[in-house]
Formats: structure tokens, C-alpha cells, sequence
């Protein structure tokens, strides 16, 4: 199994802020089947705002002892070249402590107004452990609701997909977010849908989450 399986991945969820000149945001899903922590910042690194370097730092923990083969830790470091509010490129180095080091080139186009973003990235990269190139798509949506000054309620949902050598299933996964925000706290529940492997191995998890841009 473990021979089989890619493990990547590429959360967004610092993309709400992504026109900001720098922030870092967390967040904390978990729930009886596994906890899922992530951390993401941002920082341009010019004048012009045009460069900016992207870090994500995450790792998954399952809590059945059957389901701990697809525990994960990884960093990926991204340096981004904004062409413009809607498009960006970049590449970036990700290490996995399943699947080692990728090189890795992304595209992201994003839609945003004050109550919805839509962002979609699409990867080619090369993994070093396989010899052997891969192709990823990221799609995030967030829609919130104001109740007042204060507090809104959100929706989240984000979904990946990779292939190997473009031709056979690695990874997806469907992450579901609901919540209520308050002065930047947000507070909700989550719904995991999580596919290994070329004859995909699913996974489901329900649980809490809580976000916060620091």
C-alpha cells in the first residue's frame, strides 16, 4: 500500500486574504476519526507587492491504528509571481514525510468580492521518491453571509485530485466547512472525504474546526 499511494497536498485556505500584503492563518479540524492541523502564510517581498512567499505547513493524524498508514506531515514553500489580481504563478519545493521531496510548478486563477472567492490551481510536478511526474488540481470556494459588523457565517469547501505520470489516481480528497465567524474567529463543523490509491481506499471524517487569521 505504502508503495502505491502519492501523499500531497495543497491547502488554500490562506487564499481568503489573498490580495493582503501579509497575514498567517491556522486552523484545527478534528473530530473522532482524525485531527488535521494547517498553517499558512503569506509575505510579498517587494515594493510593488508583485513577489510574495507563500509556506504551508500541515500534518494528519489518524486515530485508529489501522488507518495510521496515511498519517502525513509536510512544508511546502511557495514563491509566487502575482501577474495580476486574478492569476499567479510560481514554483515551489514540498517535502512529505510519506513521499519526500516534489518539485513543483502551480498556476492560480482566483475570483474574489467581498462575500465569495473561487480559486483553482492546477500542478505539474516531479517527485523525487518516484522519478516520476504528476499532475494536481486544487479548487476552493468560500462563501460568507454578515449578520453585522461582527459575525457572519461561512461555507467552505475545498477539493483536490492528483495523478501519476497523468494517467492513474493517486490522491483526492472533498473538505466541507460550515461556521460562524466572529471578529475573525471562526468556529464550525467539518465533513472529510479522503481517496488513496489507484483503486481508491476512502476515508470519511466528521468533526469540528476552528480557523483564525493571526
Amino acid at each position: 500500500m505504502k508503495k502505491t499511494i502519492l501523499f500531497t497536498s495543497f491547502l488554500t485556505i490562506g487564499f481568503v486574504n489573498y490580495l493582503q500584503a501579509q497575514f498567517t492563518q491556522v486552523e484545527l479540524f478534528s473530530g473522532f476519526d482524525k485531527t488535521d492541523f494547517t498553517l499558512y502564510s503569506s509575505y510579498t517581498i517587494n515594493k510593488s507587492k508583485a513577489l510574495s512567499i507563500n509556506t504551508l505547513a500541515f500534518f494528519q493524524k489518524f486515530r485508529d491504528e489501522q488507518n495510521q498508514v496515511f498519517d502525513e506531515a509536510g512544508v511546502q514553500p511557495t514563491l509566487l509571481w502575482n501577474l495580476n489580481k486574478h492569476i499567479a504563478i510560481g514554483p515551489s519545493l514540498y517535502y512529505n514525510s510519506f513521499s519526500g521531496y516534489s518539485e513543483r510548478l502551480s498556476a492560480t486563477f482566483t475570483l474574489k468580492s467581498p462575500r465569495l472567492l473561487f480559486v483553482i490551481i492546477p500542478t505539474v510536478a516531479h517527485s523525487e521518491q518516484k522519478n516520476a511526474s504528476y499532475a494536481e488540481v486544487v479548487a476552493q470556494f468560500q462563501i460568507n453571509t454578515p449578520i453585522n459588523n461582527k459575525v457572519s457565517l461561512w461555507i467552505n469547501g475545498q477539493f483536490l485530485t492528483v495523478w501519476d505520470e497523468f494517467k492513474t489516481h493517486s490522491r483526492s480528497f472533498q473538505q466541507l466547512r460550515t461556521g460562524v465567524s466572529f471578529n475573525g474567529h471562526q468556529l464550525g463543523i467539518g465533513l472529510d472525504f479522503d481517496q488513496y490509491g489507484p483503486n481508491p481506499i476512502e476515508q470519511t471524517s466528521f468533526g469540528v474546526y476552528y480557523r483564525n487569521t493571526l
